[in-house]
């Protein structure tokens, strides 16, 4: 079927545009809009909200939200919102929670709150003519063009941390970068970091406009490429460890505590050599991460691109978590970069995010950047204590088995009887078909 072009789409009302999708993409097919309904929230001012996070909204896509109890962190004990459609992601990081409860908890360490933002230019000068005007006049300047941007921030501690020049030219013909780096308190700080660089990309063209440091063709020669925060913020940092005597691990796969201590460390060294192995290992970090990240009403997108440039920072992808056996203690910790915060953006708009941050006993953005590194780190300990010992298969498969058999169409009835005939068994999708249309001939 040939389709035209939907011109003035978002101008459409919300039946407009369900129609129309309707009409154009799905041959008119009217259950669909049925589907569409039903997740759209009973409250009509609460589907106002959400209509109103985004653009040509037409309905909800609901995500699972859940709770893992039992995390010691730093002392204080918790109970952390996930929300996450994976099987056994929820599971995985409560086991681990009551694993270290008895083990002193989790511990965390701020290692650094810095964010970084840069204004890209393009300037056909001599380096050393560029760096005495930055240097001399334009730094300060900067500065004095941002007062009235960072005057809130400043009042509550933060604001811009410093500006630097930096030389990008063997890299790219003229290419230079205003590199700034910022504290934003409790706040993300997308929006105020950009406008603070907006205005230095205004002031920079300013001040080399009226200079007379430069001649007409080196001014002339000025492009403002871009001005963007960056997601990569190797300087905001934050360490979640765990730690106990090997003696102390008691793990109930039936190795010995010694082996366990031993398999573990090889299975996160793999990781830190063997690209292929630490994508799937960061993989299951993040699960943990970006469940709670989501739930908080944070920016998984930014999170995940963070973490992954942080893990190839020294030149070759490897593992954000490490392990140690020293003096007889094991050790499992992660460093983990994550910009986060706690006002601003959905966190004073979302219901179910003001519930998390409740729940968590409204943190500071400091405070949640710990949580969500015990988190990764909870569910990474999980995974690998699973691969060392009874293999990831056996507990993942009988989390998704209720999704085998949703997709089936089991009742409850049924439902029930394959929850007791796989309690000791491991779950394949071939044989819980096989046993589901036993069951259908049987008339169970």
């Amino acid at each position: 079927m040939e389709r035209n072009p939907i011109e003035g789409f978002s101008k459409l009302t919300k039946e407009e545009k369900i129609h129309k999708i309707i009409s154009d993409y799905l041959d008119g097919d009217e259950t669909y809009r049925t589907i569409l309904q039903q997740y759209w929230n009973q409250q009509p001012e609460l589907q106002k909200l959400h209509d109103e996070f985004s653009e040509n909204t037409i309905s909800n896509f609901y995500m699972p939200y859940g709770i893992a109890p039992n995390f010691l962190i730093d002392g204080k004990l918790l109970a952390l919102p996930m929300a996450v459609e994976e099987s056994s992601v929820v599971a995985a990081a409560s086991k681990s929670a009551k694993f270290w409860l008895t083990r002193g908890g989790f511990t965390t360490t701020i290692i650094n709150t810095k964010k970084l933002g840069h204004t890209h230019f393009i300037m056909n000068v001599e380096t050393h003519k560029l760096l005495h005007f930055f240097n001399f006049q334009l730094k300060e300047r900067l500065m004095e063009s941002t007062n009235s941007i960072t005057e809130n921030m400043r009042a509550r501690g933060g604001g811009i941390l410093n500006i630097r020049l930096i030389d990008k030219t063997q890299e790219l013909p003229n290419y230079y970068q205003l590199k700034a780096s910022f504290n934003t308190v409790d706040s993300m700080g997308a929006n105020f970091i950009n406008s603070c660089l907006e205005q230095f990309g205004q002031t920079l063209r300013e001040e080399v406009a009226k200079s007379d440091h430069f001649s007409d063709q080196e001014k002339e020669s000025l492009q403002i490429v871009m001005n963007i925060l960056s997601n990569f913020t190797p300087d905001c940092i934050v360490r979640a460890e765990v730690r106990c005597p090997i003696e102390d691990l008691n793990d109930e796969s039936g190795i010995s505590n010694s082996e366990f201590a031993w398999k573990f460390k090889q299975a996160v060294t793999i990781a830190e050599i063997e690209p292929f192995r630490a994508t799937t290992h960061n993989k299951g970090i993040m699960n943990g991460v970006d469940a709670v990240v989501i739930a908080t009403g944070n920016d998984f997108r930014a999170t995940e691109a963070c973490a992954h440039a942080y893990a190839a920072k020294d030149g070759k992808y490897s593992s954000l978590s490490h392990c140690s056996i020293e003096g007889g203690v094991f050790r499992f910790w992660i460093d983990l970069p994550i910009s986060v915060g706690v006002v601003g953006g959905l966190t004073n708009l979302h219901p179910l995010v003001k519930f998390s941050l409740a729940l968590l006993g409204k943190p500071t953005a400091q405070e949640l950047m710990s949580i969500l590194a015990v988190s990764g780190l909870a569910q990474n300990f999980a995974a690998l204590r699973s691969l060392i010992t009874t293999g990831i298969q056996k507990g993942h498969m009988k989390m998704h088995l209720l999704n085998i058999l949703n997709q089936l169409g089991a009742t409850e009835a049924q439902k029930q009887y394959f929850v007791n005939y796989f309690k000791d068994k491991t779950v394949t999708h071939h044989e819980v078909i096989t046993q589901f249309n036993q069951l259908k001939e049987q008339q169970i």
